[in-house]
């Protein structure tokens, strides 16, 4: 990425409605600011004697960083690309991140320091440490970001893998909401939880549904303030509008519990905002829903003999899913392949077996009319089951196939994820591109253009059209709560999120005989950008999900925020006025050079 000046950041905030008066008071508070974050090397790089006395302040959790992968040449290859496998290994590494980078973009690299968090005190003395000698800042929970923000070189990190306590609640009111708020059933979890953890003490445990994020070793903190969708958001909408109360730490070091009643404008921005750039979340406390009777999945695959044949099954599909599958009920993807294949990998809830079937079995008898066009390849499987067992281990662990589990040595036993999820550990990105689909294109009338631009697609990448990604269909309740949240409003309008993306497993520039094939992964980018125009002949207007895009987004204040990027500005000069904190495309980072240790200039 070039350095942007200060002339165009002007200009894209004024493309998005900022005031002239505004950008000249906005230019006026920079001219003031921190220009340059030290560097490992430079003279004012913290002494021995500074890490000392931050190693105290912490209680010894001062951790030095060392990464796996550029230690690979010391360690047996085929150990090494194992672990690399599994989310949960990747997870206690301080210098792994679930993504080890993305082609011509960046690639995961260690901090050269990392403060192992176990109390929000320890967030406070690592932000004030940085504060105080210039550094880079990088805040890591999950490690799940595309977009490298869990991650950089010459930095100082806030580790909170180690805070994942999770308290559950039968009547929770945020701080000085009593008498403004009706108390609720909640949860509130520690800012390193990740989700199949909180699922299995929200749900097996305690017999609520809480609202998160369908890959579950993703981190709570950061799915919450990207947004967060889950396999069900299309029943209970996005997980950030289910939060009910923040503890962040500020860039001045601050604590500040952040509710409805208390900083809204920081509480607003938290919800959908973009993790990262506002401050530290140490703890969320998240609405609970009553459990539905049953969460489900509805699996098949089916080929096309021809394209004509194929053409014909996409226009099917997507007339079925506007008549039966657009609502609350039905959740997650279909994928237009490259070969004339239809695959579908769908969830439900709140029907039971005999309610699903019924619903696919026009789709199925229609397939059947045409044996010699249509071939089902992978057989239909539609399953439920009793919702209260979806994340329970000891019944997952009984499924064949369902999970995989981490293999490691006195690993707990509640440490497992889904069969698919090692696709997502160790993955180095060729390209990733997603666009809000709206749900006008499944008007009658409509819905030949989506037809054709789904098909001209396939013919360059497959296409994945996520449902539960879009809040079109969904109840009012949940449509509602997302228009106060910070996330792009074409999400209310879409009924799923198309999403293209490429990638190579267990690659790394550090890995001797593991290395990224940067020619392949070009030339497949190249496919994924001309796949996404194909689709967007179709869509008016372009929008993206800031956790699922593209790193290399020009527009990224419109497409990931549209309206409220200015708002979320304001918030981000009101908590962060000198750019302690930056990622990659996050709120204020048009202001620093691309690895955020640089401020732009002004002319």
């Amino acid at each position: 990425m070039k350095r942007r000046d200060f002339l165009s950041l002007a200009g894209t905030l004024a493309a998005v409605g900022l005031f002239p008066s505004m950008v000249a008071q906005a230019g006026s508070s920079i001219a003031n600011m921190l220009r340059r974050r030290v560097r490992t090397g430079n003279a004012a790089w913290p002494s021995p004697q500074d890490w000392n006395t931050l190693r105290g302040a912490v209680g010894g959790h001062l951790v030095k960083v060392k990464s796996p992968l550029e230690q690979g040449v010391q360690k047996a290859d085929a150990s090494l690309i194992e672990d690399l496998k599994n989310p949960y290994y990747i997870r206690d590494q301080a210098g792994l991140t679930q993504t080890l980078g993305w082609a011509d973009a960046w690639r995961c690299e260690p901090s050269v320091y990392a403060v192992a968090c176990e109390s929000t005190s320890d967030v406070v003395a690592a932000v004030d440490f940085a504060r105080k000698h210039q550094l880079r800042l990088v805040v890591k929970g999950g490690g799940h970001s595309y977009q490298g923000t869990s991650n950089a070189p010459d930095s100082l990190l806030i580790w909170t893998r180690n805070m994942e306590k999770v308290v559950i609640h039968d009547a929770f009111v945020g701080a000085g909401c009593a008498g403004k708020q009706a108390p609720v059933p909640a949860a509130t979890i520690d800012a390193g939880a990740i989700w199949m953890h909180v699922y299995d003490a929200v749900t097996t445990k305690a017999g609520r549904y809480v609202q998160g994020g369908g890959c579950a070793t993703v981190g709570v903190a950061g799915l919450i303030q990207s947004g967060g969708f889950g396999s069900h958001s299309k029943r209970y909408g996005l997980a950030a509008a289910s939060l009910i109360e923040a503890e962040v730490v500020t860039a001045d070091g601050k604590v500040l519990m952040v509710n409805a009643c208390s900083h809204p404008e920081l509480f607003w921005a938290l919800k959908g905002g973009g993790g990262g750039s506002l401050g530290v979340v140490t703890k969320v406390t998240l609405r609970t829903h009553d459990l539905p009777s049953t969460f489900g999945v509805a699996i098949m695959q089916i080929k096309a003999a021809s394209d004509a044949s194929y053409r014909r099954l996409i226009a099917r599909f997507i007339s079925f899913y506007a008549e039966s599958l657009f609502n609350p009920h039905w959740g997650e993807q279909v994928i237009f392949k490259t070969d004339n294949a239809l695959a579908i990998e769908m969830s439900f809830q709140g029907l039971d077996k005999q309610q699903a079937n019924a619903v696919w079995q026009p789709f199925l008898d229609w397939l059947a009319q045409s044996p010699t066009e249509y071939q089902l390849t992978a057989a239909p499987i539609i399953a439920g089951i009793p919702a209260r067992m979806l994340w329970d281990p000891k019944v997952l662990k009984t499924i064949p196939g369902a999970v995989k589990m981490d293999g490691r040595p006195g690993a707990p036993e509640e440490n497992i994820f889904w069969s698919g999820g090692e696709k997502e550990a160790g993955k180095f990105i060729s390209g990733y591109q997603s666009a809000w689909v709206p749900a006008s294109l499944l008007q009658a009338d409509q819905q030949a253009r989506l037809v054709e631009a789904l098909f001209a697609s396939t013919r360059h990448w497959e296409m994945a059209l996520h449902c539960n990604k879009g809040l079109a269909g969904a109840p009012d309740e949940a449509r509602q709560a997302a228009k106060d949240t910070a996330i792009n409003p074409l999400v209310l309008d879409a009924f799923a999120l198309a999403i293209c993306a490429g990638e190579q497993l267990r690659v790394h520039a550090g890995m001797p005989g593991h290395r990224p094939d940067l020619e392949r992964a070009r030339a497949d980018a190249n496919a994924i950008n001309d796949a996404m125009e194909a689709l967007m002949t179709a869509i008016p207007q372009r929008g993206s999900y800031v956790s699922e895009s593209n790193y290399f987004e020009r527009n990224w204040q419109q497409a990931f925020w549209g309206q409220n990027y200015l708002r979320l500005l304001a918030v981000k000069r009101k908590y962060d006025p000198e750019g302690l904190f930056f990622v990659h495309h996050g709120v204020g980072s048009e202001e620093w050079s691309s690895d955020g240790f640089v401020r732009a200039p002004m002319s």
